[in-house]
């Protein structure tokens, strides 16, 4: 039985997460990506590993995805950036832990860092997004799309078999967060995963990623036929081996 639990933000909002408490030890923290939920293999993948090795989990929905209160469309990056950052304050505290942010995660991810330097002993990107709202999306999108967005505010775009409804506001606030010009200098293990034939994030990405890292052991590796999601056996594997790997380094 998954045990999910609830955690109350302000008089109007509530987070879905799940976690394996532990009061003091290394924690894994998983952030998932653009309209994902934590039912899916990868945090379940990460949760067994972190029982099987007594470690602390934490996985959270951000508001309007998932079970967690609130409207999608009225969420963006800062806003969820701020949700987990309260969320690790409130759950994992003063324990160190390994970062994991798949797509948008690792953006999310990456915005923890002005936080947590001091608590953060490892970061894993799984097909990471950093910056996707304007790279991705705001300037490859064409004058008419551009336009519509601009007029109506919301618009819906197709994207590997998905739909997404993106507003004006996400667009905007994705700007206020840079993180790809940034330095960050911690001795820590940095890997990036990313599959080779992801058709939603290009694997130049995750360069991008490595490249803010200036003092990491950093890694990249790129999953023959991997997809976007990497949630299938093989890639999981290669995963809990990379996220083992860092486990050892730290303890």
């Amino acid at each position: 039985m998954k045990k999910f639990k609830f955690l109350k933000i302000s008089n109007t909002k509530k987070l879905r997460y799940i976690d394996n408490y532990i009061k003091e030890g290394l924690y894994i923290i998983f952030l998932p990506g653009f309209m994902s939920d934590i039912e899916g293999e990868k945090p379940q993948t990460l949760l067994k590993f972190a029982k099987k090795n007594k470690l602390g989990f934490l996985s959270l929905e951000y508001s309007g995805h998932g079970r967690s209160s609130g409207v999608f469309t009225k969420g963006n990056i800062t806003i969820w950036s701020n949700e987990t950052k309260y969320v690790i304050r409130k759950i994992a505290k003063k324990n160190n832990f390994v970062l994991i942010g798949s797509s948008m995660g690792a953006w999310i991810a990456l915005n923890q860092f002005k936080y947590f330097k001091s608590q953060i002993k490892g970061f894993i990107g799984i097909g990471p997004a950093p910056e996707f709202l304007t790279r991705l999306m705001w300037e490859k999108f064409p004058h008419k799309t551009k336009k519509e967005l601009s007029k109506k505010g919301k618009i819906f775009i197709k994207n590997g078999g998905y739909e997404y409804p993106i507003t004006l506001q996400l667009i905007k606030d994705g700007r206020k967060n840079k993180v790809l010009n940034k330095k960050i200098n911690l001795d820590i293990r940095v890997t990036m995963i990313h599959g080779q034939k992801d058709d939603v994030v290009p694997t130049i990405f995750s360069k991008y990623v490595l490249k803010i890292f200036s003092k990491a052991k950093k890694r990249a590796i790129i999953i023959k036929n991997g997809d976007h999601s990497l949630s299938n056996q093989k890639p999981l594997s290669k995963i809990i081996k990379e996220l083992n790997i860092i486990v050892k380094d730290i303890i």
